[in-house]
């Protein structure tokens, strides 16, 4: 039986490209174990639009609606990233190549990754989601430094 795997994903107008190529394209990405559905919730053009709406739309649907991540797009990437971790149990992470994605998977334990839109191809976006949502968190002394997140 395949699993289903419940992403929320939104962008600002500067993220808005990458965005719709990742959940509209075809054939569409996959990860080894898993198929994908996608929860779009904005930008819906590439007008010009403030990030944070669209961080905190994305956030609250990860965690009230019970999803298992989140991939979130804007121009830096770090307004999504300092929006989504004011959040109790996020953790968001930026990621510009393959290698920090698969890092901040398995030694973060990631659940919103943030993509910078001004900085990656389409190609290198597909190659930074796929190695996220590959990843598997190590555990261990990371858990551990994890917990003391939320300690203080």
């Amino acid at each position: 039986m395949e699993s289903i795997k419940k992403i929320v994903v939104a962008s600002d107008h500067r993220g808005f490209e990458l965005k719709e190529y990742l959940i509209h394209r075809d054939p569409p990405l996959q990860t080894i174990k898993e198929r994908i559905v996608w929860l779009d919730v904005g930008a819906f053009t590439n007008e010009r639009s403030d990030y944070p709406h669209f961080a905190h739309q994305a956030i609250k649907k990860l965690t009230q609606d019970s999803l298992d991540r989140a991939i979130l797009f804007c121009g830096s990437g770090n307004g999504m990233a300092i929006t989504a971790n004011r959040f109790k149990g996020i953790f968001a992470c930026v990621a510009w190549n393959p290698v920090t994605a698969c890092q901040a998977q398995e030694d973060d334990n990631c659940n919103v990754l943030v993509i910078p839109a001004d900085y990656v191809s389409q190609a290198e976006m597909l190659d930074i989601v796929s190695a996220w949502l590959n990843a598997s968190f190590k555990g261990g002394r990371y858990a551990e430094r994890l917990a003391l997140i939320d300690s203080y």
